[in-house]
């Protein structure tokens, strides 16, 4: 499934290098162009990142947020600084398909699960951003904005939701995020080998129609595509020749 993205900082449609809001790229055309855009090509569900919610909860952008969904005839996750169930609640609540849980499913998985029971496992994302070891191969997820090692791997965690039912993964490989150098297709081999019934969705470092190939055939269920779409390194109807949504 091809899943075009966007991030949002004071309701501009931006791109961060390696996450960092230093190194920020701002876009000339407003959030419902791109996705309006997105839409006339053939995308059948978008992904949004509320950078401002995701450095400060408070200062979430729900009025753009609710704007873009009502504004838009496709499904649409958001994701972004979701740390508590009334963040969660308040996104569903105006109109989210899905919310996409980052460093609080790592530091209080407790709590996180309960949004899985009471939500349903099909309205919720984990956000799993990893970076590998390059002695051990552990892949170790990243918390606090990437800045710090959780000291907990991707396996550790889908095996401890796989009680609540998760069935959806973002997984992004930091050091290929931004690049465009492509995607690494190996890690979702190896994840979609060994959890069968997830569904992950691949994120960071696409930058070529073969990249968007080679994830097709890794096993991922979908892949997120953001700053090869705003560079016009291809169009979503060129992705979806190559991976045609189900």
């Amino acid at each position: 499934m091809i899943i075009p993205a966007i991030d949002l900082i004071g309701g501009k449609v931006v791109r961060l290098f390696q996450g960092d809001y230093a190194r920020k790229t701002e876009y000339t055309a407003s959030a419902q162009d791109r996705f309006d855009l997105y839409v006339s090509e053939g995308a059948k569900y978008l992904h949004l990142v509320d950078l401002d919610g995701a450095k400060d909860p408070a200062k979430r952008q729900l009025d753009t947020i609710s704007s873009l969904i009502k504004n838009t005839p496709v499904p649409v996750e958001i994701g972004g600084g979701i740390r508590s169930r009334q963040d969660a609640e308040a996104l569903l609540n105006i109109g989210a398909d899905r919310v996409v849980i980052g460093s609080c499913a790592v530091k209080n998985p407790a709590e996180v699960k309960e949004w899985f029971r009471d939500f349903g496992a099909g309205h919720i994302v984990l956000a799993l951003d990893i970076n590998i070891d390059p002695e051990s191969k552990k892949r170790f997820i990243a918390v606090k904005g990437w800045q710090e090692n959780s000291g907990v791997t991707i396996e550790e965690l889908i095996n401890d939701y796989r009680e609540v039912g998760l069935s959806y993964v973002l997984c992004t490989d930091i050091s290929r995020d931004g690049t465009l150098k492509g995607t690494n297709v190996e890690l979702y081999q190896d994840l979609a080998r060994e959890f069968p019934d997830i569904s992950f969705i691949a994120s960071g470092g696409i930058g070529s129609l073969e990249d968007v190939k080679n994830t097709r055939d890794s096993g991922a269920y979908g892949v997120v595509l953001g700053r090869a779409l705003l560079e016009g390194k291809f169009t979503v109807k060129e992705a979806l020749e190559c991976w045609p949504n189900a």
